[in-house]
């Protein structure tokens, strides 16, 4: 008898985040950070006010930042500091991929579509793990019979 050999993420649906936590573009930057640290999320997804439709994300980075500019959370408005129409992945990407795209555009998040829309999130952290899992298992010696 051979052991079942091991599950390995390898999509981009095995590691993201559901369910997404979004705010909307016209709160105060000072939501987008309360949320974040209640959802313990490092980014969120910015949804239009009318229509709930995701036009946008906004992370840690963009917030510390400006608060480094010294701009006030609660006279900034997250639309002001969002990117707009970020790049997603699909949900049947290979963690690879996510991986690349990450790398060429320097991003740490990657909304992430599936055929209803918007699924979930993944991010750097995410995808670092998937991939270590990956080559460690790859490492190792297959087991004896």
């Amino acid at each position: 008898m051979t052991d079942a050999p091991a599950q390995h993420p390898a999509t981009v649906a095995d590691v993201m985040r559901p369910p997404l936590t979004t705010v909307n573009q016209n709160d105060h930057v000072a939501a987008a950070a309360y949320l974040m640290k209640r959802a313990d999320a490092t980014a969120l997804i910015v949804t239009q006010g009318q229509t709930g439709e995701p036009v946008g994300i906004i992370t840690e980075a963009d917030i510390s930042h400006a608060v480094a500019d010294g701009k006030n959370p609660n006279d900034v408005r997250i639309y002001q500091l969002m990117t707009a129409d970020p790049t997603v992945v699909s949900t049947t990407a290979s963690i690879r991929d996510a991986a690349r795209i990450m790398t060429s555009g320097r991003f740490r998040h990657l909304p992430v579509t599936g055929d209803a829309g918007l699924t979930g999130i993944v991010d750097i952290t995410d995808v670092c793990t998937a991939l270590l899992d990956i080559s460690e298992a790859a490492e190792k010696p297959p087991s004896n019979p």
